[in-house]
């Protein structure tokens, strides 16, 4: 069957909710949307969604939400699955859409790790590197977020749905705290933030506690992620430290990683 041909007999557009290597947590997004999330329950028919009900049923599927990174043999394949049975393909959350915290490995050699890890190593099958879901297949959108907003996710299916073009922020968290009236941690206080790079989405809710943002929502368009490392270093962070920020929960994000690869290189 066609992955075009998706909708139950009751004519509903069907959802599906893929996990590969996450830890739940933009899942439960999903499921924390409560009062909405029943809205959306009314709109479509909730196919495959093992976090939340026991029936699965079989593609194909209107909209695919996939949260995780791609790191074994097996996920390999059956991401590809998934593509072949869905119309739309929306990958979720950082593991899905940078590779997640667990891409750390991916500058080191995993086999340490496994070595180091496991009893047996020789029952661990595993890839090398952990990476975004856009490295295997085609997504036909990206939320970012370490987890997702819940209220983006639910503007992202909800247009789908319609079949309109999901319109989400691409300015940086610096645009959420003038909004909010958080005065700049890194100016007034000398406190590293990721938030002059960071793509907006989590209403700049570290800096509001006196926090830097850890750029959770990975890096907004034309990131000057030079200059930020360079001052962060200015106020007095080592190479290694500045390494470190930039290497987080979206760290194997192309303008953060290859700002990370530069500082590590002059350290």
């Amino acid at each position: 069957m066609s992955a075009h041909n998706g909708k139950s007999k009751n004519g509903k557009p069907r959802l599906a909710v893929f996990k590969f290597a996450s830890c739940d947590g933009c899942q439960l997004s999903l499921l924390d949307a409560e009062d909405e999330l029943l809205a959306v329950a009314g709109a479509v028919e909730i196919a495959y969604f093992v976090e939340a009900r026991r029936q699965t049923l079989a593609g194909p599927y209107d909209v695919s939400l996939v949260e995780g990174s791609v790191t074994t043999p097996e996920e390999e394949e059956r991401i590809q699955e998934v593509r072949r049975q869905s119309k739309y393909l929306v990958a979720i959350g950082a593991c899905a859409t940078a590779g997640g915290i667990q891409s750390l490995r991916n500058w080191r050699n995993v086999d340490d790790f496994i070595s180091t890890v496991y009893a047996h190593p020789e029952f661990i099958d595993t890839l090398a590197l952990s990476t975004p879901i856009s490295e295997h297949v085609q997504v036909d959108f990206e939320l970012r977020g370490c987890p997702i907003n819940k209220k983006q996710l639910l503007q992202v299916i909800t247009a789908l749905l319609i079949g309109r073009q999901p319109r989400l922020p691409t300015y940086s968290v610096c645009v959420e705290c003038k909004r909010r009236s958080t005065p700049c941690v890194l100016v007034a206080q000398g406190i590293p933030c990721m938030g002059p790079v960071t793509q907006a989405g989590c209403g700049a809710i570290c800096p509001a506690y006196n926090r830097g943002c850890y750029g959770c929502y990975g890096p907004m368009e034309a990131a000057n992620t030079e200059s930020l490392g360079q001052q962060f270093i200015t106020l007095g962070a080592s190479a290694a430290e500045t390494v470190r920020m930039f290497r987080n929960f979206n760290g194997y994000a192309d303008a953060f990683r290859i700002a990370s690869d530069r500082f590590e290189e002059a350290d």
